[in-house]
């Protein structure tokens, strides 16, 4: 989204410690800024909410280093092009440690975030508006916090929680890591006020934009990594039982997906929204996910970083649509269709995101049209069915439905539906259901970065890169690894960060 002058503003006062760092702005800093000060009308107060979407769609969270982090920590990316960056290198082979850079501008870019959604939540509230928008726009900024706090929490544990404006740059210098259960009760709290206050829609059908569908979706998300099953299944089944009236479907054709022409779609249920061909200042609207996962020295210039890990397709059925949409085996060079055993990197790759970025985006891809999804309703669906199981002891009929509706969908193409994959037939013991709940989810939402979270909470992290047969092989992998770092450069400016998490 376009910068806002009062998130350039917020931004540039609150370069006060490294957890608030920030590049060079154009602007020169002559003061602490009081939200209280500033949030004079409802424009103030629309602009200050605006403005957080920037570090979303900034090229060091969802449009690239956020989703390349997560990517590359999962089973089913690797990296084709080994002459890239060594930190992801690092990542990928979980050689990693606390001076990781990617690491690093994720964390400040969330900090960023959580600073700027706390001017506006603290800001708005003294604004001479209708109240009913005001709670609005105070449950989007504190969803938003919650998103920011979702990611650092789940990649790095204990963390420090700020809930307020900051205006004594003093009060953080030394500020002590919150225990993540905490951090998980205020992203709670957070989801709670949204699901209150949010609309049910947006106008223009806006899926950048949270609704109290995308409040119930990611509270439904914090409780499955909790293992709170009552809870995530009440939830995701609240947002199915309403999907009518947020306006939520699954799309009829898998395919359209992965379209940027096509805009907000029926399936999202809440999107970070890049706008093809505008870019602005620190990286914010810059979108590199297609040329990370396009092919190089092709047409469509790609770089080759991000790509299948080597046992992944060969894992998807040939029978599976989704297959056929997932991965890239060919694509014109010097415009003669040409397979991947003839690319630069012969590694299959990754097809969803770098075969249709909008017409405004750049030759290579970027600078895209893309809607990256946060969630999308197939997940929620899949959510629903998974945690009823956990929380009944075995399937029951809707978890058989909801597993089966994504199934089905699967089913379509547009040379006509067919047989695979078969409804699941019920039955199954609550091990088998575990199971192919687990496998949908990686065959669905493939290389959406939702893998290295699942295999997390699912215990999976030593398993799944060490057992026989695994996607891909990394030896190295060790428990300590289902946490990152805390990033040096931190620590260095605050040691009331350590101790370090284990194992770094």
């Amino acid at each position: 989204m376009k910068k806002i002058t009062i998130y350039r503003i917020i931004l540039t006062t609150l370069c006060f410690t490294s957890l608030f760092s920030c590049t060079k702005l154009n602007e020169e800093p002559v003061s602490i800024l009081d939200p209280k000060q500033y949030f004079k009308t409802e424009a103030d107060a629309e602009a200050s909410v605006m403005g957080i979407y920037g570090l979303l769609a900034n090229a060091d969270f969802y449009g690239r280093r956020l989703t390349m982090v997560l990517q590359l920590l999962g089973d089913d990316i690797d990296i084709a092009d080994i002459g890239t960056q060594s930190s992801r290198i690092q990542l990928n082979s979980f050689t990693h440690d606390a001076s990781n850079q990617d690491l690093l501008a994720v964390w400040k870019t969330a900090y960023l975030g959580i600073g700027a959604a706390n001017a506006a939540i603290d800001g708005i509230p003294a604004v001479t508006m209708n109240e009913t928008k005001k709670s609005a726009l105070i449950a989007e900024a504190r969803l938003l916090r919650a998103l920011y706090y979702y990611h650092l929490v789940q990649l790095f544990g204990d963390i420090p929680y700020i809930g307020e404006f900051v205006s004594d740059p003093s009060k953080v210098i030394a500020i002590s890591k919150t225990p993540a259960a905490k951090v998980y009760d205020n992203i709670i709290a957070d989801c709670e006020y949204a699901v209150a206050n949010l609309p049910d829609t947006h106008a223009n059908n806006n899926k950048a934009r949270p609704s109290k569908g995308a409040a119930q979706t990611l509270l439904a998300s914090v409780y499955m990594v909790l293992k709170k099953w009552d809870d995530a299944a009440r939830m995701a089944e609240t947002v199915i039982n309403d999907a009518n009236k947020y306006q939520y479907a699954l799309v009829k054709d898998y395919n359209n997906l992965w379209d940027a022409d096509l805009g907000f779609q029926t399936e999202h249920v809440w999107v970070v929204d890049f706008l093809g061909g505008i870019t602005g200042e620190n990286s914010s609207n810059q979108d590199y996910t297609a040329p990370m996962t396009g092919v190089r020295d092709a047409d469509m210039l790609g770089w080759s970083v991000l790509v299948p890990s080597t046992g992944v397709y060969g894992s998807f059925s040939d029978q599976d649509y989704r297959k056929k949409i997932s991965f890239l085996t060919e694509t014109p060079i010097k415009g003669v269709m040409t397979p991947y055993q003839k690319w630069k990197w012969p590694r299959i790759h990754t097809a969803k995101w770098c075969l249709h970025p909008g017409t405004n985006a750049g030759a290579d891809g970027s600078d895209s049209d893309i809607k990256h999804v946060i969630f999308r309703y197939a997940e929620v669906l899949l959510m629903a069915a998974e945690a009823l199981n956990e929380s009944k002891g075995g399937p029951t009929e809707k978890a058989y439905t909801y597993i089966n509706a994504v199934r089905a969908r699967a089913r379509y193409t547009p040379q006509g539906v067919q047989n695979y994959p078969a409804d699941l037939a019920t039955g199954m013991s609550q091990t088998d259901f575990r199971k192919a709940v687990q496998e949908e989810r990686r065959v669905e939402l493939a290389f959406e970065w939702k893998r290295w979270y699942d295999i997390k909470r699912w215990g999976q992290v030593v398993d799944a890169f060490t057992r026989q047969g695994a996607y891909e092989s990394q030896p190295k992998v060790k428990d300590f690894h289902a946490l990152m770092p805390i990033p040096q450069d931190e620590i260095a400016r605050n040691t009331n960060l350590l101790p370090q998490n284990p194992g770094y």
